[in-house]
């Protein structure tokens, strides 16, 4: 019989959920066991070259793997089926843009709204106690969400969270949920019937900030089609077709022109200020001025996205797509 893949993950972290939901679409067999930084699992141990989760072990016991995209990506190669990018080059590139954008950009709201806000931070810093500790008395309870609020404390400046920013983040959220939220109204996942790359990564992000008081407020107040497709994206299904760029354009559009606005703005003014070796750097985006240290990992990441649009780069119909958005420049490398 062969062994299934072992997923260690936790409830809070959306990278871990977006793993574990496309497994469950693929119908890949799969143990999640909870699992983190401090965890004394010596398996997980053997198998984390960082202490962080996702971890995926593969059924020979021995391969791993922590980054979610790649990942997704390596399954995918073995699992084609049913597909999770459209097909078609416009389609095709903007699911693996929307990925990227929801991974990077996505993930900066989330952690904001999350620890940042004290009503926020309580809750987050109990719930997490809680999955940590099934079964402990209330004091031990109170004393590792203590612990978990001090080690938190003044990490949002990775991800740019600061009181200057604070109401910018904010404002971005509202934003893209008011964009998706029509694009949503109509349909079950970002491009039809059926989920996208993009789907697993933005929707991880948005169900984890819908889970936490101030984002899940908001959220149900003036995005309940977007909270619906987050909980449907826990275990998504395919249930048809993927629709076309025509079909989708008129509120697909708006959020591809989000992404020329702010994420991508962001991110190449992150990779020039680690390539000047700066501590912080200043972007103005849409005329306010957003000012962060900057991300290491994403980077790499905007690299990696750089060359996989060169490889379509030539197409007129994506082209034309990303003209209208405002994304073109910043996707040169």
């Amino acid at each position: 019989m062969t062994r299934p893949f072992t997923l260690y993950g936790s409830e809070m972290s959306p990278y871990s959920h977006k793993v574990r939901s496309w497994l469950r679409y693929k119908g890949v067999a799969h143990r999640w066991i909870p699992s983190g930084p401090g965890s004394s699992d010596p398996e997980y141990k053997r198998h984390a070259r960082l202490p962080i989760v996702p971890t995926l072990v593969w059924p020979d016991g021995e391969t791993a793997q922590q980054d979610s995209t790649p990942i997704v990506e390596g399954l995918e190669a073995k699992y084609p089926d049913p597909a999770i990018q459209p097909p078609g080059v416009v389609l095709g590139f903007l699911s693996t843009l929307i990925e990227e954008f929801g991974d990077e950009w996505g993930n900066k709201l989330m952690f904001h709204l999350r620890w940042y806000a004290e009503i926020d931070v309580a809750a987050s810093s109990d719930r997490a106690a809680r999955l940590n500790m099934t079964g402990a008395d209330e004091a031990a309870v109170f004393a590792r969400g203590a612990a978990i609020r001090e080690r938190m404390a003044g990490r949002g400046r990775f991800v740019g969270s600061s009181p200057a920013t604070a109401p910018l983040i904010f404002d971005y959220y509202v934003e893209l949920l008011d964009i998706l939220e029509p694009h949503l109204a109509g349909r079950r996942y970002l491009f039809g019937a059926r989920p996208s790359f993009g789907d697993f990564a933005l929707a991880a992000q948005l169900y984890h900030a819908s889970s936490d008081p101030t984002g899940g407020a908001v959220m149900r107040a003036r995005g309940p089609a977007v909270l619906d497709w987050c909980l449907r994206m826990t275990n998504p299904r395919d249930d048809g077709a993927f629709e076309t760029w025509p079909v989708l354009a008129p509120t697909l559009a708006p959020l591809i022109a989000y992404i020329g606005r702010y994420f991508l703005p962001w991110s190449q003014a992150n990779a020039e200020a680690l390539a000047r070796g700066e501590a912080e750097f200043a972007v103005e985006l849409a005329g306010r001025p957003y000012v962060q240290p900057p991300q290491k990992y994403h980077a790499k990441s905007l690299a990696a996205l750089r060359e996989k649009h060169r490889a379509v780069a030539d197409d007129a119909g994506l082209k034309a797509v990303l003209d209208a958005a405002g994304c073109t420049p910043f996707l040169a490398p």
